[in-house]
């Protein structure tokens, strides 16, 4: 009883003491072969904000690994390849180099996948639409037809 009360709560087992090295640059680096959680993952590679933004996406079907959509407490390993489709229609290719456990710095974070990715498409050089000068008033009802006319939002 007492040895399972003495890792002072950290919830730690004997093993995941092992995995991470005092010495490595990553923290929280898994050893050798071993997997972490999808979700966890990609938020500590900072490919997600939060852990919850990256179980949402497991559950709605935006991340696969290996070409298979997956559920947030799938094991990712080195080598496997991560497929996350974000808002806006970017998907982020990334090949597990190393498994971090923990979020650590932009720079550590970068080093444990290759970036596979298309490039992000251009942002278009829209002139924004519905700037009007100062003082001019109210737009009026044909003034604001006009506006959503040029932003292309159909009424």
């Amino acid at each position: 009883m007492a040895s399972e009360t003495s890792g002072g709560g950290t919830g730690r087992t004997p093993d995941s003491a092992a995995d991470s090295s005092p010495g490595s640059a990553g923290g929280g680096a898994a050893a050798g072969g071993g997997s972490v959680r999808v979700d966890s993952w990609i938020w500590s590679v900072r490919l997600v904000k939060t852990r919850s933004t990256g179980a949402a996406a497991c559950k709605g079907g935006h991340v696969r690994v290996n070409g298979e959509r997956v559920k947030p407490a799938y094991g990712v390993r080195v080598g496997d390849e991560v497929r996350l489709r974000q808002p806006g229609g970017r998907e982020r290719i990334v090949i597990v180099k190393r498994v971090i456990r923990k979020r650590v710095g932009a720079p550590v974070a970068a080093e444990a996948y290759v970036d596979n990715s298309p490039p992000p498409p251009p942002r278009e050089a829209v002139a924004p639409a519905g700037i009007r000068d100062r003082g001019t008033g109210r737009p009026t009802k044909r003034d604001r037809r006009e506006m959503e006319r040029l932003r292309g939002v159909e009424g």
